[in-house]
């Protein structure tokens, strides 16, 4: 496949070319970076880049990789410096910023958002999105699902008295399965291969995709402060630049990402077919899109 290259997704300052031109130097920047959650597929951006040197070639080192809470979390800690770079929902970014949160979206790795509502196909049919109403579903309310899921209802003119809001705490796709509610909010290239693999295969699953239903919107992505930007443009295209190249070998490369992964996660070892799939979900649905273009096409 052609390698891939997000388009930025910010309006990224315009020093950050007068810095470059005027020929800044490539110092070994140290920095960290913060998850949204555990380690998934598309996680292996950031361990691919560190692993195969591409961050090295741009003169930074990732000192390291902290997981996450959550995305609304994640945002937090980026906008107040506690982490240099982040990667999380970038809707919920959108909200935090609303919120003054002094967090800026640099790039996209999913052009169409992998969030979905699942339910066990045994137990209910979702084929529209009027088949949420009168069933319970699983929400987190400090979380990017619960973005999501009043979004989605809105879009879709949902009558929110009719859906049964039940809080649960991750992992609440183990609410699902457990037939504690009838449906969840979760992300293709998440929960939805954990649940498969638990359930008895993609089949035991029926997945409400937002992005055909009204949810028009980006998925996850890679974020900075605002402090950073401003202070720090170059180390921010230098870092954008290493990210898309580890994106680009990603996308070519799911399965080399699943070892490389495991090899700094070693816990991870039985995940590898999970991470696979996680990964080939973006790859399918969310990777390319109207907002990607190909370096042949970009030059």
């Amino acid at each position: 496949m052609p390698a891939l290259r997000t388009l930025f997704v910010a309006g990224l300052v315009a020093a950050w070319g007068a810095a470059w031109g005027a020929g800044a130097a490539l110092a070994n920047d140290a920095v960290t970076v913060q998850l949204d959650w555990v380690v998934r597929g598309d996680h292996g951006i950031f361990f691919v880049g560190r692993d195969k040197g591409f961050f090295a070639a741009e003169g930074i080192d990732i000192a390291a990789i902290h997981r996450g809470t959550g995305s609304v979390v994640t945002m937090r800690l980026v906008g107040a410096g506690q982490a240099d770079f982040g990667f999380g929902d970038l809707p919920t970014a959108a909200v935090a910023a609303s919120q003054d949160v002094p967090v800026v979206a640099l790039a996209a790795v999913n052009q169409t958002s992998p969030l979905a509502f699942i339910a066990l196909a045994a137990r209910h049919r979702l084929r529209r999105p009027g088949d949420l109403e009168g069933l319970s579903v699983g929400v987190q309310p400090a979380g990017s699902t619960y973005v999501f899921f009043r979004a989605f209802v809105a879009a879709n003119r949902l009558d929110l008295a009719k859906i049964a809001q039940l809080t649960v705490a991750p992992p609440y796709e183990n609410y699902l399965l457990l037939g504690r509610v009838d449906a969840v909010p979760g992300y293709i290239d998440a929960e939805v291969p954990e649940l498969a693999a638990k359930a008895g295969g993609p089949q035991a699953l029926d997945i409400l995709l937002g992005s055909e239903h009204g949810y028009d919107m980006l998925g996850s992505g890679l974020v900075t402060s605002a402090a950073m930007v401003r202070d720090r443009p170059d180390l921010v295209q230098r870092f954008v630049r290493a990210y898309l190249a580890a994106f680009d070998y990603v996308a070519a490369h799911p399965a080399e990402t699943a070892d490389i992964i495991i090899q700094a996660n070693p816990e991870y070892a039985g995940r590898r077919a999970v991470l696979i799939a996680q990964l080939q979900a973006d790859i399918d649905h969310s990777f390319n899109g109207p907002a990607t273009v190909s370096t042949a096409s970009a030059g």
